[in-house]
């Protein structure tokens, strides 16, 4: 099976086998969308046979059978509906994949244009030209751009844009609120760590973006190009216009995987890995598993990335299988790190520091990658004292990072090409009706997404201040959140503010309240409990904190 990236939510085949099931589900995909009708030659699986492989695989399944020349309105709805109601990432197929992409094409008039369309279709391999005519009719391209506009946009449907966004609509629902995000696909960046320490199923970390767009916002599928905060507007890359009362910046941070020399060439091969990437993180733990003896190095270039502590965690978790497997001593593990210290709490070091000597981590600091030959398994980096070549049998990379393009080239940012936003109000400090958050905003703290999540309710706050003609008042305080990941298994604390959780979490752990969804392990095996007696039994007591306690009794005899 060879599917072809025509979305981020949508990959199209020909003709799928039953095998190309369990396939289709260890790639990641959620949903499969047959749009074959049965019986159109001979030797072709059964609908109902692939339905239930599908199932037995995980995976949601849908059959829309058409006929190529005779795709009506109603074909195209309810593939849109599958394609919105998918968990995840959505393979269709057909006999070669020209209908599934035509559905999909056909699904997106209106909200992009034909020019756009046929571009995504013909990348895939499916030349759809004679389907302009249809497309425009329902679609802009002939109509030329458009513009709108809306009191509040919002750029970027990530974590902090979608938090200002259900933070707005809290407080004031009759907001005109709209958010401008290219992606179909909502991804849980946090949990690819995870994956590539095998613990998370690359699935379970996406969901579709409609899924998670806040209930009374307008989504408009689109990239912006360029700002114009002197005029209030945006312009996107099809020439749209949408002018705006009020602005939020959220696009995130760029991932530049082309900053490392011969790095986009051979990720995801040759030994060549990286836990942020969606595509490469299963690849991660496929390595893991392999190496057996050799040399394995980790990477980190220089601040700002998003998520610290994601290099460590991933190198922390890779040793502590090999731990586990009895291989560590026979691989040479090394962390290039750009910066000078191993983490830039210093807090966080002495324990840290115990888990590298632990795992015989060599560090090497202020250690840049600047280059990668796959083939030869070589990486290159920058010392002071000159450039040094290793060879390797697994390197994962955490690529450097930037500024969103767009945003850098914008009146609204920094010399460093961040939102240049007040540190405590988030409020733009040469536009006033601008506010900035998230990673792309240039604030000091951690870029994580424990910081955004406190930053959301700040710009809403904020932002209805000014609206009322009031200053912003509602401060920022610089919290981030960067949990590090030292072994499977082992919790060391749960730490998190009011609110964050932590009570709910050891309540399920100890059996007195069930979990809504999900799978929790202990020891290796899915367990479920009914009560805290079901969980004692397991092993797991949970002492909750008590107040009153009796003074005249030691600590033990209270507990």
């Amino acid at each position: 099976m060879s599917p072809k990236k025509v979305s981020d939510q949508l990959s199209v085949s020909p003709q799928l086998s039953l095998a190309d099931i369990d396939d289709a589900a260890a790639r990641g995909f959620r949903m499969i969308v047959n749009n074959r009708p049965d019986g159109e030659e001979a030797g072709q699986p059964l609908s109902a046979d692939l339905a239930v492989r599908a199932k037995a695989a995980g995976l949601a399944y849908r059959h829309i059978p058409v006929v190529g020349g005779s795709i009506g309105d109603s074909d195209v709805a309810a593939f849109a509906r599958a394609l919105d109601e998918s968990p995840g990432p959505v393979l269709g197929f057909c006999r070669t994949g020209t209908r599934s992409t035509t559905l999909w094409a056909l699904s997106c008039a209106g909200a992009q244009s034909s020019d756009t369309i046929l571009k995504a279709a013909a990348g895939a391999g499916y030349d759809l030209a004679a389907l302009r005519p249809r497309l425009d009719a329902a679609g802009t391209s002939d109509m030329g751009p458009r513009a709108e506009r809306a009191e509040i946009v919002i750029v970027g449907g990530g974590s902090a844009g979608l938090a200002v966004a259900a933070s707005l609509l809290a407080r004031d629902k009759s907001l005109n609120v709209v958010v401008i995000e290219p992606r179909e696909t909502h991804y849980y960046q946090p949990g690819w760590t995870m994956v590539g320490g095998g613990i998370f199923d690359r699935g379970a970390t996406c969901r579709t973006e409609k899924s998670v767009m806040p209930q009374g916002v307008r989504w408009v599928r689109g990239a912006v190009k360029h700002f114009d905060p002197d005029r209030d507007q945006v312009t996107l890359e099809d020439g749209s216009t949408i002018g705006y009362d009020y602005l939020v910046v959220a696009p995130g941070i760029a991932l530049d995987w082309a900053g490392v020399a011969g790095l986009p060439e051979t990720l995801g091969k040759n030994g060549v890995t990286s836990n942020y990437s969606y595509e490469t993180a299963p690849y991660t733990w496929q390595l893991v598993q392999q190496l057996r003896r050799g040399v394995a190095l980790f990477t980190q270039p220089p601040m700002p990335i998003k998520c610290a502590g994601a290099p460590q965690k991933a190198m922390y978790l890779s040793c502590d299988h090999w731990r586990r497997e009895g291989v560590l001593n026979d691989i040479d593990v090394a962390f290039h790190n750009a910066g000078g210290v191993l983490f830039g709490v210093k807090e966080y070091v002495p324990a840290l520091m115990a888990y590298v000597e632990r795992y015989g981590i060599d560090l090497a600091f202020e250690s840049t990658l600047i280059a990668v030959d796959g083939p030869a398994r070589q990486a290159t980096f920058k010392e002071k004292a000159g450039e040094v070549t290793k060879s390797f049998d697994m390197l994962h990379v955490t690529p450097p990072q930037k500024a969103p393009a767009f945003l850098a080239a914008s009146p609204l940012a920094n010399d460093a090409g961040y939102a240049d936003v007040d540190q405590g109000t988030l409020q733009h400090v040469r536009y006033a009706n601008v506010f900035g958050l998230g990673d792309g905003g240039s604030t000091p703290n951690a870029k994580t997404m424990a910081a955004a999540r406190k930053q959301g309710p700040i710009v809403a706050e904020n932002l209805l201040a000014v609206r009322a003609g009031k200053a912003p008042d509602a401060v920022y305080d610089g919290y981030g959140s960067c949990p590090l990941t030292v072994e499977r298994g082992r919790v060391h604390a749960i730490l998190g503010e009011n609110g964050a959780g932590k009570s709910t979490l050891i309540k399920i752990i100890s059996g007195v309240v069930p979990p809504d969804s999900g799978i929790m392990e202990f020891e290796g095996r899915a367990v479920r409990f009914a009560s805290p007696a079901d969980a004692m039994r397991a092993g797991i007591v949970c002492i909750f904190q008590e107040l009153s306690l009796i003074p005249d009794l030691t600590v033990s005899e209270n507990i």
